[in-house]
């Protein structure tokens, strides 16, 4: 199963106010797990900065100006995003900045069906607490003593494994490596070990007769005659 889990960063609050995105960032989940595959791009918002978004997340004019227009990167996102379900936090927030996106370039929405909103699936599993990504890392011990500012790879990279903890997924996976068979290198020996001494036998020689005498009655090519002395 193949997940994309999606942040950006934005100018502002409002997409139909004049706000753009300034950043995207997008983790591959393959089966949950993160499978090395992202996809990274700062963008050129065609505006200034309010003094209020940078100091979320440190996206200076300065550093924006000879960025790539969204125009020019969203072939390569809609490629990326497939038809991927989007795993994101506060959900409404992000895919409306990027639908305000993809209409001004002439492309579809994307579909909120595709979205899981990971801050509802705190909310219900965690009612009444803080929700917010901090919080969530706090409660889960994941590590985001780097997250100085927001940034949009580091807070999916961040988001994805909050997201496995929130739905259970962890437990499953250390399940399934406790139980999995080691593999063994090609040309690698099998050691059989040998009981000291043999179990004693729990069918009495009774049981063992009546077993021949049905097996008898199989016929010539019953497969049972290859194990067992009909004699």
């Amino acid at each position: 199963m193949r997940e994309i889990v999606l942040d950006t960063e934005t100018t502002g609050l409002d997409p139909l106010n004049g706000d753009r995105l300034v950043e995207i960032g997008c983790i591959e989940l393959v089966n949950r797990i993160p499978s090395g595959q992202t996809f990274h791009r700062y963008l050129n918002p065609e505006r200034s900065m309010p003094a209020e978004a940078f100091a979320i997340h440190g996206l200076a004019d300065g550093f924006l100006k000879d960025k790539p227009l969204f125009a020019e990167i969203a072939d390569d996102l809609v490629d990326f995003l497939g038809d991927a379900p989007l795993v994101i936090h506060n959900a409404g927030f992000d895919i409306g900045f990027l639908n305000a996106e993809l209409d001004r370039t002439g492309r579809p929405p994307i579909s909120r069906e595709r979205l899981v909103d990971t801050l509802l699936i705190a909310r219900r599993k965690h009612a009444g607490a803080s929700n917010r990504l901090d919080d969530l890392c706090v409660r889960y011990s994941i590590d985001h003593s780097h997250r100085t500012k927001h940034g949009a790879l580091l807070d999916a990279e961040l988001l994805a494994e909050v997201y496995v903890e929130l739905i259970g997924a962890r437990q499953a996976q250390l399940v399934l490596s406790q139980t999995a068979t080691p593999s063994l290198a090609p040309g690698a020996k099998i050691l059989i070990r040998e009981r000291p001494a043999p179990l004693a036998p729990r069918v009495t020689a009774a049981e063992q007769e009546a077993h021949r005498q049905f097996i008898a009655t199989l016929g010539e090519a019953a497969i049972w005659r290859d194990y067992i002395s009909l004699g």
